[in-house]
């Protein structure tokens, strides 16, 4: 399984590193090819960072992104996916009781989580939220459909988005003359807004994973059923639907453009970046008529007009492997 020689390989590698700063540069450098790897528009808008802030983000992802995959890619029965789950939320809890890198990796601890735990204890982020998201993981293995947008977000896209932009937030930092606070209310919209852009472009994909994120008032509204809404003679209704979810996006996007000098200054071209990307998928999914079973997405020419002119130089130097 790649995960398993994956781990194995950094593990080693951080394990005999020197120093404090060459095991935090391993985990980086490997942090960085699981964002590559699996986000190519966030692996584009972390490039316009400062160093420190993108590295601490690259590491945050890859905690994010091992759960995900157990739950969505590890081939195993769903209670051993459970498992897995519980053990790595025992391995952070330990991880974050831990001081330094180094020992956290040489007393085992999995690289992902001994980085992560370096964040977290460096940014002072609530280690609570983690919780948080791998309880949304744990919600997707035995998965269960919501009844409106407000369970949605409640139950799980608190979870599964929101409490990861407030581990970004942390790292981004506030502006002078702004609370932190104000920073968190501005990542929560549009954590909320990214998760709904995913769920209406996702909505095949997911039933094929045996979930269902369109809330059910929603699919009533177009007179849908959860058992057959993906037949070929509701497809209309359904787009409808989708749209309709597409649509309760917008609204966190814009909140988030208007907020946007929340944060502190270096980092708000990757946040607007972020903004302008996903926004514009968005409005493809609002303003498209793809078939359901076409993943909608934007390219990356389409992407490249949206990013910021004066960082337009970044571009090259980021699929160069130099940022």
């Amino acid at each position: 399984m790649f995960w398993k020689r994956f781990e194995e390989e950094i593990h080693a590698r951080a394990g005999q590193a020197a120093t404090e700063y060459s095991a935090w540069r391993d985990l980086v450098r490997a942090s960085k090819r699981v964002l590559r790897a699996y986000s190519s528009s966030f692996f584009l808008v972390t490039r316009f960072l400062p160093p420190g802030e993108r590295a601490e983000v690259e590491v945050i992802y890859g905690s994010v992104r091992y759960p995900d995959e157990i739950v969505d890619t590890f081939p195993m029965p769903e209670q051993q996916k459970l498992t897995l789950l519980d053990g790595w939320q025992e391995a952070y809890l330990k991880a974050v009781g831990q001081e330094g890198l180094r020992a956290r990796i040489l007393a085992g601890t999995p690289w992902i989580l001994a980085g992560f735990a370096e964040v977290v204890r460096r940014r002072g982020i609530p280690k609570e939220h983690y919780l948080s998201f791998l309880g949304a993981m744990r919600r997707d293995v035995r998965p269960k459909p919501f009844a409106s947008l407000e369970a949605l977000i409640d139950d799980y896209v608190y979870g599964s988005a929101i409490v990861v932009g407030y581990f970004l937030t942390y790292v981004y930092g506030h502006a002078p003359g702004t609370r932190l606070e104000d920073a968190l209310a501005c990542a929560r919209e549009l954590g909320i807004a990214l998760q709904l852009t995913n769920f209406a472009r996702d909505v095949f994909e997911d039933h094929c994973r045996g979930r269902l994120y369109l809330p059910l008032d929603m699919l009533a509204q177009e007179g849908l059923d959860p058992l057959n809404y993906l037949e070929e003679r509701n497809e209309a209704a359904l787009k409808r639907a989708i749209r309709a979810l597409a649509g309760k996006a917008e609204s966190g996007y814009e909140i988030a453009r208007k907020n946007l000098n929340v944060f502190a200054p270096g980092c708000r071209a990757a946040i607007g970046a972020c903004i302008e990307v996903y926004q514009s998928l968005n409005r493809r999914i609002l303003e498209g008529d793809a078939p359901v079973r076409q993943r909608v997405s934007v390219s990356p020419s389409e992407k490249f007009r949206v990013l910021p002119p004066d960082k337009y130089w970044r571009v090259p130097l980021a699929y160069a492997g130099l940022l």
